[in-house]
C-alpha cells in the first residue's frame, strides 16, 4: 500500500511539473506576443526592470526600435532633400535649357558656313539630349524615392500599347522602319501612364536600334499570371554576356556609343515594371534581333 501512494505521489509531481512549465512557457509566449503586437502598432515601452531574460529581450528590443526609428527618420529627411534637390534642378535648369534650344535655332536661321551650320545643329542636339538627359534622371529619381508613386489598377492594355505605338510611327517611317502593332487585347492590373512610358522607351530602343528596311513589332501576350508587352526588332542584337547589363543606369553596349540616347531608358522600364509587381525580361540573338517583354500581373 505504502509503495502505491509513493508511485501516485510521484505522478502527481511529475504531472504538476509538467503543468507548471507548460503554464510558464504559456505565459512567455504571451508576454512575447504582447511585446511583438507593441512593437508592430508603436506603442512599445518596456515594463519589467529584473535580471530575467525577458527583461533582457525586452531592453533590447526597445533599443532596436529606438534605433529603427531614428533611422526612418533620417530616411523620411533624406528623401524630403531629394525631393528638394531635385524640383531645383528641374526647375533651374528648365531656362537655360530653352534658351540653348532657341538659339541654336536663331543661329541655324543665319547665313553661316558649312562649319556654322553643323555647329548650330550640333549645339542645338546636345541641348535636346541635355533635355531629355533631365527629364530622364528627374523621372528615374522620384521613382527610386518613393516621390512619384505608381497606381496600378485593372484595364485593358491595347489602349496603352497603341498610343506607344502612335508616338513611334513618324520617326520609325522617317528611318524606313515598319513598325506594326499585333494582337494587343488583353487585361491586367497596371499603372497606364507609367506602364505606357516603359512601352515608349521599349520602342524607343528597338526603332534606334534597327537599321532601315528593318522592322519593329509590339503585341500582347496573355499568361495565366502576367500580360507581356512585348517588343521586337531586327537590329544587331545583344551579346549574352550583356544582356545582364543593359538595364543598369547609364549602361551603354560597347557597339552602342555612337547611338543617340544617354543609357536610362531600360532602366527607369525596370524601375517601373517592379513598382507594379512586374518584370522586363530580353531575348536577343546578334544579328538577328532582339525582343523586350515588359511583364504586369494580371491580378492585384
Amino acid at each position: 500500500m505504502t509503495g502505491y501512494l509513493v508511485m501516485v505521489t510521484a505522478l502527481l509531481l511529475a504531472l504538476a511539473v509538467v503543468v507548471y512549465d507548460r503554464w510558464r512557457i504559456a505565459r512567455t509566449i504571451r508576454r512575447l506576443d504582447d511585446m511583438l503586437t507593441a512593437a508592430i502598432n508603436g506603442s512599445f515601452s518596456e515594463k519589467t526592470f529584473d535580471e530575467s531574460r525577458l527583461s533582457a529581450l525586452e531592453s533590447r528590443l526597445g533599443r532596436y526600435l529606438a534605433a529603427s526609428a531614428l533611422s526612418e527618420r533620417n530616411v523620411r529627411e533624406q528623401k524630403d532633400q531629394i525631393s528638394a534637390l531635385i524640383s531645383d534642378i528641374s526647375h533651374q535648369t528648365k531656362t537655360p535649357v530653352a534658351n540653348l534650344q532657341l538659339y541654336a535655332q536663331l543661329l541655324s536661321e543665319q547665313p553661316l558656313t558649312p562649319q556654322g551650320t553643323d555647329c548650330a545643329a550640333a549645339i542645338s542636339a546636345q541641348a535636346e539630349k541635355l533635355q531629355t538627359l533631365i527629364e530622364a534622371l528627374v523621372k528615374t529619381s522620384r521613382l527610386e524615392t518613393g516621390i512619384l508613386a505608381l497606381h496600378p489598377q485593372p484595364g485593358e492594355i491595347s489602349p496603352v500599347v497603341e498610343r506607344a505605338a502612335a508616338q513611334y510611327a513618324p520617326k520609325a517611317a522617317e528611318r524606313g522602319i515598319s513598325l506594326t502593332v499585333g494582337q494587343a487585347e488583353g487585361s491586367a492590373v497596371f499603372d497606364p501612364k507609367w506602364t505606357e512610358e516603359a512601352v515608349c522607351n521599349l520602342l524607343d530602343n528597338a526603332v534606334k536600334y534597327t537599321p532601315p528596311g528593318g522592322a519593329v513589332t509590339v503585341e500582347v501576350k496573355n499568361y495565366e499570371l502576367f500580360s507581356a508587352i512585348r517588343v521586337t526588332d531586327t537590329g544587331p542584337g545583344i551579346f549574352e554576356e550583356e544582356q545582364a547589363k543593359i538595364f543598369g543606369r547609364f549602361y551603354r553596349a560597347p557597339g552602342a556609343w555612337q547611338a543617340e540616347g544617354v543609357g536610362i531608358g531600360l532602366y527607369l522600364t525596370r524601375q517601373i515594371a517592379e513598382k507594379q509587381g512586374g518584370y522586363v525580361k530580353v531575348e536577343s540573338t546578334p544579328g538577328i534581333g532582339s525582343s523586350f517583354s515588359l511583364y504586369v500581373p494580371r491580378e492585384a
